[in-house]
């Protein structure tokens, strides 16, 4: 297995792996419809892999993919974050160290394109998540709460 910055032929196969990982995060709480953002998806992973900014993990098939970024904005930081999104490995290869390569590979890049911390959001109740992001050394920065607005006095009805 290798990790290597993507080409735009491997632009399909990773939207699958995006739509299989969103669906799967519907069970933590994740709001996105895996096949209602396809198409959107599909259009920011070929961004992403035409600013060599996804990377994949092979065999002779995509078996893992994470997209990396430098975030930017209109405040002024004290350092610049580099963010690590959408790490994905097929069921069948996790637990395999294929996660980790992917991770590290990412860190890597970022490391390249100027950052100085590198940030990532987890689920709340993905508790998996939470320990291999531990494991890799990273810890709470911030927290995003939510909450309904249904209640008593409205309704989405």
């Amino acid at each position: 297995m290798r990790v290597e910055v993507a080409t735009t032929d491997d632009v399909d196969r990773v939207a699958d792996l995006w739509v299989d990982l969103a669906r799967d995060q519907r069970s933590y709480g994740s709001h996105l419809r895996a096949e209602a953002n396809r198409v959107p998806v599909r259009e920011t992973i070929a961004r992403h892999a035409s600013e060599d900014t996804l990377l994949v993990a092979r065999d002779d098939d995509v078996v893992g993919f994470v997209t990396v970024g430098v975030e930017t904005g209109s405040y002024a930081q004290d350092c610049t974050r580099g963010v690590v999104q959408n790490v994905y490995v097929v069921p069948e290869r996790r637990d395999e160290g294929v996660g980790s390569a992917l991770l590290a590979a990412a860190e890597e890049r970022l490391g390249d394109l100027g950052a100085d911390v590198v940030a990532l959001d987890v689920l709340a109740d993905n508790d998996a998540a939470w320990r291999f992001y531990r494991r890799a050394g990273y810890e709470p920065h911030r927290v995003e709460m939510e909450k309904s607005v249904e209640n008593d006095n409205h309704s989405k009805e």
